[in-house]
C-alpha cells in the first residue's frame, strides 16, 4: 500500500492556487480539464517532491474544481487537516499573513501554527528540526477563529 493524495475540493481556482503556491510554497505538478464530467484536477506537490512526484513515488494534494457547481464546501468531523513541514515557521507564517491570511493558532512555542485556506481545509505547518525560541510577535498573540 502506497500514500498517493489528498483531494480537496475548491471553489476559486485562482485564490486557492494563491494560496497553495505563492503563500504556501507548493508547486504546479499537473492540471487536467475534464470537460465531460466538468471539472478540472490539479496536483501540487511540495518543490522538493516534484520529481519524485513526477517518478509516481511522491503524494500531493489534489484541488478538484466543480465547473457549475453552487455548492458550499464545509469540512467534515471526520477531516482534520494537512500538514506541512517547513523550514522557518516564523519567516512562513509572516509570508502568510502579510499574504492576508488569519494566522488562527500563531507558532507562540516555535513549532505549530495553523492557518486555513480560502476554502476554509486547516493547514498545521510544523517548523522543520527543533522548535525555534520564542519570538514576538508570535509569542503572545492568541488563537482567532477555528483551527
Amino acid at each position: 500500500m502506497k500514500y498517493l493524495h489528498t483531494m480537496v475540493r475548491v471553489t476559486d481556482i485562482e485564490a486557492s492556487l494563491h494560496f497553495w503556491c505563492e503563500l504556501m510554497g507548493l508547486e504546479e505538478a499537473t492540471r487536467k480539464d475534464y470537460p465531460e464530467g466538468k471539472f478540472t484536477l490539479i496536483f501540487l506537490v511540495a518543490p522538493e517532491d516534484a520529481e519524485s512526484f513526477a517518478a509516481g513515488r511522491a503524494p500531493a494534494l489534489e484541488l478538484t474544481y466543480n465547473w457549475d457547481s453552487d455548492e458550499t464546501y464545509t469540512g467534515g468531523r471526520n477531516f482534520g487537516h494537512l500538514a506541512y513541514e517547513v523550514d522557518d515557521i516564523y519567516g512562513h507564517c509572516q509570508r502568510l499573513q502579510d499574504g492576508g491570511v488569519t494566522i488562527n493558532r500563531p507558532p507562540r512555542d516555535g513549532r505549530m501554527a495553523f492557518v486555513r485556506s480560502p476554502d476554509g481545509i486547516s493547514v498545521e505547518l510544523l517548523q522543520k528540526g527543533e522548535a525555534q525560541s520564542p519570538q514576538e510577535p508570535w509569542a503572545s498573540m492568541g488563537n482567532t477563529g477555528e483551527w
